[in-house]
This record gives structure tokens, sequence and C-alpha cells, in this order.
């Protein structure tokens, strides 16, 4: 097998699992309000999935470093999200949902931070752009969003688990032609592990983010109840995303051109004020179709701020703890992150509608802007790296 063509099944991975990903992102929250729960209790459930992650990333993470494959962590995750997703849409009620749920989320929410792992080291092996090959799973998403939309309007919500089985086990199929990572080095220990709770440019960069990715989490938790509530339908929502994710694609697949021209924090702070201009353009919208015309800002803000993170993260962590770190982040991301935009955006939404939770989103990205500029400027934003005392 040439060096180009071993990354088709991983390209094949990403494609399939993005896929899974955008039916639970777009049309869970619509799919959990057809089962009879109101906004508040939505954030709920949607916190989660972030909660689970919290303690889901950093220990997936670490048995992959401990044991030095990828693969076989992302094989056993998609086990679990095939058998969990199966009891978890069979769940009505409140209290069931939240505790499936949490199995559920355990199993699913490592499998994108260990496929960019694994995709970030493969690029790395063979000279290639990380954006390239992960652009698949913005491919993916954004396919899924646009044929999955419609033909929910079609057939109804409560027949998502459909599709999302249909991608499930594609992932798992494509997952046994991986090519797994080439690790030399010894198994991490523990005490490895601490290298990261001690470095302080690490966790002030990800307290930083997270005033981004708050506001990001909270777009992706209720901006299809947004989009209901300004008139729109389920198909209206995948067309949303779709718009969104196919930007997002083009950021990774031309992100070899320009993302090395300037240091990675300029682009997170770059896509915080993208950020910022976004969430209160938002905020004004009285018509869904707003919102659909300006989606193409999703793959400026996301697919910048990811890629730059991303990048700035695998610059810190030394190359024993790669898929720890990154996981880390993803627990920071999509775990912390997630649950304080799904618990405050159910509130607001609830409360006080989509155009006050935007316009709150704006104010809060625009924070985080200044605090990641500070942190560029002063020598917590340079080279100081963990690889020096690894």
């Amino acid at each position: 097998m040439s060096n180009q063509s071993s990354l088709t099944p991983l390209k094949m991975l990403l494609f399939a699992f993005h896929a899974t990903n955008t039916i639970i992102l777009s049309y869970l929250p619509l799919y959990l309000k057809y089962k009879g729960l109101d906004g508040t209790e939505i954030g709920y459930v949607l916190a989660v999935g972030p909660l689970a992650s919290i303690v889901a990333q950093p220990f997936w993470g670490y048995m992959s470093d401990k044991y030095k494959t990828v693969k076989r962590v992302i094989q056993v995750c998609l086990i679990g999200l095939l058998v969990m997703s199966v009891i978890f849409f069979q769940m009505n009620t409140l209290l069931p949902i939240l505790i499936v749920g949490a199995v559920f989320y355990f199993f699913v929410t490592p499998i994108g931070a260990l496929g960019d792992s694994l995709a970030q080291r493969r690029a790395h092996d063979l000279g290639v752009s990380f954006g390239t090959i992960r652009l698949w799973g913005s491919i993916g998403f954004a396919t899924s969003s646009l044929v999955i939309g419609e033909i929910l309007t079609r057939a109804g919500i409560q027949y998502m688990i459909i599709p999302y089985l249909f991608f499930g086990v594609l992932a798992f199929i494509v997952s046994f032609k991986l090519v797994d990572v080439n690790v030399t080095s010894e198994p991490v220990k523990l005490r490895d592990v601490s290298l990261l709770i001690k470095s302080k440019p690490f966790l002030i960069f990800l307290f930083f983010i997270m005033f981004l990715s708050v506001t990001h989490r909270a777009n992706d938790s209720f901006i299809g109840l947004y989009i209901e509530q300004l008139g729109g339908s389920e198909g209206l929502v995948g067309v949303a995303w779709f718009v969104g994710v196919l930007t997002e694609a083009l950021v990774f697949a031309t992100a070899g051109y320009w993302f090395r021209k300037y240091h990675p924090l300029v682009f997170v702070i770059i896509a915080g004020i993208l950020y910022s201009i976004r969430w209160f353009i938002y905020g004004a919208a009285d018509n869904p179709w707003y919102i659909i015309s300006l989606q193409f800002l999703h793959g400026l803000t996301f697919g910048t701020f990811y890629l730059a993170s991303f990048n700035y993260i695998s610059r810190l962590v030394p190359k024993i703890l790669q898929s720890t770190g990154h996981l880390v982040f993803f627990a920071t991301f999509f775990g912390v992150s997630g649950i304080i935009g799904s618990l405050i955006g159910g509130a607001m939404i609830d409360s006080f509608g989509g155009n006050a939770l935007y316009n709150f989103m704006g104010v809060i990205a625009f924070i985080g802007t200044i605090l990641i500029t500070i942190y560029h400027l002063l020598p917590y934003g340079k080279e100081t790296y963990i690889h020096d005392k690894a």
C-alpha cells in the first residue's frame, strides 16, 4: 500500500464518524423536543456529553499512549457507540436519557479526538498537511447534514437512529484498514502526565480559549432550536450545517498554503474576532435565511480556530503525550465548554430567546479574544514548551 493510499481508510473513518456526529449535533435537540423535553431539560441532556467527555477524553487518550495504539482504542469506542446508541434512542424520559446518555457519550466523544490525533501523526510522518486529511471529516459532516436533514424532514425526526447506525457501522468496518501509529518510545506512565498539569502555558491557554469554545459549543447545541424559533424546519437546519461545514472543509483543504505564514496564536486571535462579529450578527437576525446566508462564517471561525489551537497544543505537548494532550484539549473544548454552553444556552434560550443568547455569546467571545491577545504578547504565548522539560 502506497503512503497516500494508506490514508484512504483514515479519511473514510473521519468521513463516516463525522457523518454520525452531524446527526447528533444537528438533530438531537429537535429529537429531544419531539420526546417532550423543554429547552432547559434539553440543555441538561446536551451537557451530559461534555461532562462524560471530561473523564472519557483523558482516559482514552492515556490508554492510547499507554498501549501505544490509536487504532484499537478507536475500535473499542466504535463498538460502544453502536451498542449504546441503540439503547439511548429507546429512552423516553429525562432521567433514563441522562443516565444512558452519559455511558453513550463516554464511548462517542473520544473518537473524533483520536481520529484527529492519528491524522496529525500520519500527516507528520508522510509530510502532508493535516488539513487535507481532516477535511474528509468536514465533508462527511456536510454531506450528512444536507442529506439527513432532507430525509428527516420527510420521514420524521423519530427515525434519526437509522442513518446514525448506518454511518456508525461504516466507520467500524473501515477502522480495520487503518494504519496505526508507530511509537518507538516507552509506554507513557502516569507521572509523565504530570508534565501537562504543571505546564502554565498549557493550562493558561486552555482556560483562555474556553471563552471562545463556550460560545461555539452553545451555538452547536442551540442553532437548530434558534432556526426553528425563527420559523425554519429540519431541512433548513441541515442546509445551515451544510453551508457552514462546506466552508470549514475549504479552510482545512487550503491550510497548507496559508497556515504556516504566521504563529498559530495569530490565527486564534483572528478567529476570536470573527466569532464575536458572527454572534452579534446572528443575534440581530429575524429570519432563518439570514442565519443560513451567514453560515460560511462557521468555516472561517471554527476551521481557523481549531487548526490553530490543535497545532499550538501539538507544539506544547511532547511526542510521548500527544494523544493525552490532544484529548485534554478536546475535554476542554468539547467537555467543560460544552457543559457551560449547554446549561447557560438552554436557560437563556428558554427565558430570553435566541437573540439574547447570541448577543451574550458575542460579548463572551470578545472578552476571550482580548485575553488570548494578551497571552500571545506575554512570555506565556511564546515558544516556552513542555518539550524542554520532557
